[in-house]
């Protein structure tokens, strides 16, 4: 940060997911909001927020206790696992059971010890579950009696809950063991920073912030892999009290990143948004990805006709995205966007090049693209016809306002 000259001021991360970025910024002593759509995420840095401000010293002591006593095994107050479609029959009548018991007893802790208690559950969802995470949706283990395929899978070790609720909460409590003995009832040393976090999509909420008030943009945006959060954290997202209707809701205000995802009316949304389309109409690269991938769809060729629709809402959506960072960054202000490239069909799909060209368009100068080692290969769908090639992995790094003309434009100012 230091290199680039942010040494005080705010940062925004509009794709803001755990908080890295936020709590990076805020431990640094600057001040960062963020906006985050899953409330998962939101759950995750509100939790952590609280255990390294508000925690006090019988909290700390009341989670040793229910390390020691384990009080929902005794429990006889009745509570309903929350769950959706798609988590029917994810644990064993033993662990849903179990984790009934130890929701309902959560009910008599205070609200800090609460949330921190709920938060470690979310933690251990998946290692108690018959489920595994895998990108675009759940993979069931074959002992759940549901299938995810062709191929039988079987996850291994399905954790014990007890054992593993138990483990998670001992974790946290060491976690904030080392913060009190080395520098005070959990509190970390030196300044810290301010943060903020707005819930919601950051297309509906990016139109509403103020122009020029940010010192630099930190995100790293849902990659255009068709990964879909709102399956792979469905259990996590039942356990908050999400329904079917509001997941349903989730899916199509995420970013589109999925093939479930219908296309957005940007114009609808913002008619300022007119010159960010416009941007992505130009960018040449762009337009031949997707008339490649219309052929491809035409010819039968794809594995799923919904990608040239999910592929194009992606690129628009992010050309307003980069539109609305330009409008709310200060003049010479920063951008860091870490992303992935992807492949369709055989086809690589240079994402950092042309959100690069977008972005330019919009009054970004382009200063460096980092390519960080390890790069992805080929999703498992694409392996047998075009093995492992490996895709770039990206730091786009750019800077606010090269052209004063267009950035007086952008801002309505002329």
């Amino acid at each position: 940060m230091n290199h680039y000259g942010i040494v005080s001021g705010t940062i925004l991360d509009p794709f803001a997911g755990s908080g890295t970025a936020l709590f990076a910024a805020t431990e640094a002593n600057l001040n960062a909001e963020g906006i985050e759509l899953l409330p998962i995420g939101q759950q995750i840095i509100a939790t952590r927020r609280l255990l390294e401000s508000e925690f006090i010293e019988n909290d700390f002591i009341t989670l040793k206790r229910w390390c020691e006593t384990q009080p929902w095994k005794h429990s006889t107050i009745q509570y309903t696992l929350p769950e959706l479609r798609i988590t029917r029959g994810a644990y064993s009548e033993q662990t849903k059971i179990a984790i009934e018991k130890y929701r309902a007893t959560v009910e008599a802790e205070n609200e800090r010890v609460k949330a921190v208690l709920i938060f470690a559950l979310l933690c251990i969802l998946e290692s108690v579950s018959y489920t595994r995470k895998d990108g675009q949706y759940l993979r069931w283990d074959h002992r759940s009696g549901r299938t995810s395929g062709k191929i039988i899978f079987d996850k291994g070790v399905i954790l014990d809950f007890d054992k593993a609720i138990t483990n998670k909460i001992n974790e946290i409590i060491f976690d904030l063991y080392n913060g009190v003995e080395q520098v005070g009832l959990f509190q970390s040393e030196g300044a810290k920073g301010a943060m903020r976090l707005h819930s919601g999509s950051c297309l509906d909420l990016l139109p509403q912030f103020a122009a020029d008030q940010y010192d630099a943009v930190m995100t790293s945006p849902p990659y255009c892999n068709r990964y879909d959060y709102t399956r792979t954290y469905a259990l996590e997202l039942a356990l908050l009290g999400i329904g079917e209707r509001e997941l349903v809701n989730l899916r199509q205000q995420m970013l589109s990143c999925t093939v479930e995802n219908r296309a957005k009316d940007l114009l609808h949304i913002n008619p300022r948004w007119a010159v960010a389309i416009e941007a992505a109409d130009h960018q040449e690269l762009l337009q031949a990805i997707l008339k490649y991938l219309a052929d491809q769809k035409e010819r039968g060729e794809l594995n799923n006709n919904g990608i040239p629709r999910m592929v194009r809402g992606y690129f628009y959506e992010m050309a307003c995205v980069i539109f609305e960072c330009s409008r709310v960054l200060k003049p010479n202000a920063v951008l860091f966007m870490v992303n992935d490239n992807v492949r369709y069909s055989g086809a690589s799909i240079s994402v950092d090049m042309i959100l690069s060209g977008i972005a330019e368009s919009l009054g970004f100068a382009v200063e460096n693209i980092l390519v960080l080692p390890n790069g992805k290969g080929n999703s498992s769908q694409q392996m047998g016809e075009h093995e492992r090639e490996a895709l770039r992995k990206c730091v786009y790094i750019w800077r606010n306002g090269a052209h004063s003309y267009k950035r007086g434009f952008l801002k309505g100012r002329f």
